[in-house]
This record gives C-alpha cells, structure tokens and sequence, in this order.
C-alpha cells in the first residue's frame, strides 16, 4: 500500500457538551480516537499525531497502541494551536515540514478509508463535501501550513484558509459528536465505516 501524507487527529477538546472525553467513547470495540487512528493508517497515511490535552494522554496511547500521542500545553486556546502542535511534531519526525498533512477532529467521525485517500489526491488546501455540506477531514497544502504555524493559536482555521471541495458520498460527513444520540447514530453505521477503502 502506498504511504499518503501524514495526519493529525485532534482529540484536546474538553468534552463540556457530551459530558465525557469524546475521544475515550467506546464504539464497538474500539474508541473514538482508536477509529480515527485505525481509519488513517488503514488509508495509509504516516505518520499519524495525535494532539491531545495531559490529562487524557495516556488512556489514548493505550487506546491506540503504536501511535505517536503529544500534548497541547494550552487546549483551551482552540484547534488552531492544536493542529500547530501536530505540525510541529511532524517537522520534527521527518526533519523538514510536510508538503501536505490530514487534519481530522475526534469528533467528526462521519468519513471512512475510501475518502482520505480520494482527500489525499487533492493538490490544494481542501475539505470533504457531500450532499452539498462541507465537513472533515480537511487537508492542509505548504501554503496553508505555513500561513497556520504563523497564526494565533485561538484563530479560527476559517479565518485563515480558504478551502477546495472533495466531492464524496458520505451521508455522515456532517455528523459532529456532541449528544448522547449522535453517538447512537454512528454506532449504527459503525461497521460501515470502518470496513470501506
């Protein structure tokens, strides 16, 4: 399997709507960070980071065993600086920065394998689309990379990039992990999910 561009899963969200850790939520028998992370190498990206806040460092390395898991000192200034926290990682492991990186919220769980890699393909900063609604993963191209490492971490990723679509057919892509029911809603389509690509 061809290796694609590397991935950063951000999973240092506080969880205040859901109650609990969204990325700890068990789905079958995995969590969500372990389906994110299974997903990614599955599609073949690497690496994959995971950016996450201390307190949930370890029980996520021990949900994604073999992963590379780094903390984000300051989660609560937003994505923009976890997602810089992931980059940075990366330029480290590979000594240079990445020419492209997938960006993946824990919590936007609605895509499967087949549609990273169609993400992948992509030659500009860009975002998946079905049925005429945007959603994640998003891909980051060198432009993009640089303008986000350069940016506030609180800054709204939004306000920085302008995004191309990916056309694929994802009825979940919308799918945003915040209820007691949008949990039930994925674990219908769980297997899904997991077995396209």
């Amino acid at each position: 399997m061809a290796k694609l561009c590397p991935a950063v899963i951000l999973a240092a969200g506080a969880s205040q709507r859901l109650g609990q850790p969204k990325s700890l939520v068990e789905i079958g028998n995995s969590t969500l960070v372990g389906l994110a992370y299974k997903k990614l190498i599955k599609a073949g990206c690497s690496p994959v980071i995971i950016v996450t806040r201390s307190e949930l460092s370890v029980p996520i390395m021990q949900s994604t065993l073999g992963s590379t898991v780094i903390v984000n000192s300051a989660p609560e200034e937003g994505r923009t600086g976890s997602i810089q926290c992931g980059i940075m990682s990366l330029a480290g492991d590979k000594g240079r920065m990445p020419k492209q990186v997938i960006i993946a919220p824990v919590d936007r769980p609605g895509w499967a394998v087949e549609h990273i890699k169609t993400l992948a393909l992509a030659k500009t900063s860009s975002t998946l689309s079905s049925n005429g609604r945007r959603g994640h993963p998003l891909l980051l191209d060198q432009d993009a990379i640089q303008t986000v490492l350069a940016a506030p971490p609180q800054t709204s990723l939004r306000e920085l990039i302008s995004f191309d679509e990916v056309y694929v057919d994802a009825p979940l892509l919308g799918l945003n992990i915040d209820h007691p029911e949008d949990l039930e809603l994925l674990k219908q389509h769980e297997i899904v999910l997991m077995e396209t690509g």
